[in-house]
């Protein structure tokens, strides 16, 4: 038995290759190949664009598939969610599709849009987020370079951003968020409900999970002597407590715990200071709770 998986083409499929490479899967992809091979006999995978996953997964072609939370919302597909990842193309963090007008223009909220045109790539969402605002505005469907489609073309546009340098590098401003979204594992409710398949996207997203968890966090080993021992332990950070191992030679003790890679730079010469000796930071693949 095999799991059909859907996998995000362009924009994301690097960072979501790289994401199943750190949870423990290869993946390689060929020149213009759309089914890419994985190192486990278990798992089948198609390279598709990350609109038309959440259609495949909620039709059945695909047991299970990642893909975004905004085009989930977009095809109105019926699917389970096994895992909520939150990382994006460039970071480890949600992006915005938002509301976006030209900088020199008059219009400051959504209310200024009645009777104007808004071009995007999410029409659903988008028309129901100025159907909540009480707004008649015509929605237009963009194919593409829509920083360019204001003013000429549309008066506003709805586009996804992480951190809004290209829409200001096209004299645009942000008015609104319509949406925050990030990466869902989603599968069939059928896949679901059949008990091999559901494993395996558990088991699946308990990895990827580990593998996002591990990102921001790094491994620190430490040798310390007792009487400095209480004084390195206040200082350290852990998941629940660090481990503390006595050395075979009496009146050492060696420390090992989980920190933020942000602390580090901070915690390493404090720990020295402290009395710590010996001390390795290192990388991890994985964090499971």
């Amino acid at each position: 038995m095999k799991l059909r998986l859907g996998l995000p083409s362009g924009s994301m499929q690097e960072a979501t290759i790289g994401l199943l490479k750190r949870a423990g899967y290869n993946v390689t992809v060929a020149a213009r190949s759309y089914e890419p091979a994985i190192d486990d006999p278990e798992l089948e995978c198609l390279l598709l664009r990350a609109q038309e996953i959440p259609r495949y997964v909620g039709e059945g072609v695909l047991d299970a598939g990642l893909t975004g939370w905004d085009w989930i919302l977009e095809s109105g597909a019926e699917v389970v969610e096994a895992a909520d990842l939150v990382y994006s193309k460039r970071s480890a963090a949600k992006a915005r599709w938002v509301l976006a007008v030209a900088d020199d223009g008059d219009l400051r909220s959504v209310g200024d849009l009645e009777g104007k045109r808004v071009a995007t790539e999410l029409v659903r969402v988008t028309q129901q987020y100025l159907e909540r605002h009480g707004v008649a505005a015509r929605v237009e469907y963009s194919w593409g370079a829509t920083e360019v489609k204001v003013p000429e073309l549309a008066e506003a546009i709805v586009e996804l951003t992480e951190t809004g340098s290209s829409l200001r590098a096209h004299n645009l401003r942000i008015i609104d968020t319509v949406l925050e979204t990030n990466v869902k594992f989603i599968a069939h409710p059928a896949a679901w409900q059949d008990s091999w398949k559901r494993q395996k996207v558990e088991n699946l997203a308990v990895l990827l999970l580990g593998a996002l968890a591990a990102e921001a966090k790094v491994g620190i080993k430490l040798n310390v002597s007792s009487e400095n021992l209480e004084a390195v332990l206040e200082l350290l950070p852990a998941m629940k407590e660090p481990t503390v191992s006595s050395l075979f030679h009496g009146g050492w003790h060696a420390v090992e715990t989980v920190a933020d890679e942000k602390q580090v730079r901070d915690l390493i010469p404090r720990l020295k200071s402290a009395g710590a000796q010996d001390i390795i930071e290192y990388p991890l693949n994985k964090v499971i709770p």
